[in-house]
């Protein structure tokens, strides 16, 4: 055998050689990049943990701003994130019921606005055997309501009215810790120095007199 044709023997087996290499590389690329993509992204450590910042403070700082037609909503957890534009989310964590008496305290201080408040229809309904703990929560919240203006509604209805209220007016979501359902309270904004007996009578003198404006 020539020098020639053994040193073309010796540098066509490192060039396969080198292939085999490239190609162990490139498979176990491949795996891994299969592998990747079935796992699950991994979620933030603490998402969903953490309360806004402040959230008192922003309450505070959209009271006087807020009026007749504005809403308050204190949300269980599992409160849908909703795209309206005029709907601001903030996390409060903690106790529902407690953050619902401090938001009391706050409104009940601005003299100008006074809630009108909206529960789930559907809670009246929700028994022990299906949400455990659900009474405790309904004694502490009659507890929270007594002497209020209360008015329920069935869920998908009440949704459907912060969506067409969001289109024009300003509505705050305050999501807690809470994991019973049909257990928010919506807090329906009035004005504060206007009841709705005193408009009745406005519109009644308006109609006597004739106004065209009165209706």
């Amino acid at each position: 055998m020539s020098m020639g044709f053994k040193l073309e023997w010796k540098r066509a087996g490192r060039l396969w050689a080198l292939a085999a290499l490239l190609l162990i590389s490139v498979s176990g690329c491949a795996c891994g990049g299969r592998s990747n993509a079935a796992r699950p992204a991994a979620a933030p450590a603490d998402f969903g943990k953490e309360p806004t910042m402040n959230w008192e403070t922003r309450v505070k700082e959209l009271l006087p701003l807020y009026g007749h037609r504005n809403w308050i909503v204190i949300a269980d957890s599992a409160y849908p994130a909703q795209t309206a534009p005029g709907i601001e989310v903030v996390y409060a964590g903690g106790d529902q019921a407690e953050v619902l008496r401090k938001v009391f305290e706050f409104v009940d201080r601005a003299s100008h606005v006074q809630p009108i408040i909206h529960l789930d229809k559907e809670l009246d309904w929700v028994g022990e055997d299906l949400a455990p703990g659900v009474e405790a929560y309904r004694q502490k919240l009659e507890t929270l309501l007594r002497g209020r203006r209360v008015e329920p509604m069935l869920h998908e209805e009440l949704i459907k009215r912060l969506d067409e209220a969001a289109q024009l007016f300003r509505i705050l979501v305050i999501k807690t810790d809470m994991t019973l359902p049909y257990t928010s309270v919506f807090l329906e904004l009035d004005c504060g120095y206007w009841s709705s007996e005193k408009e009745k009578t406005l519109r009644e003198r308006m109609t006597a007199s004739g106004s065209a404006s009165a209706k």
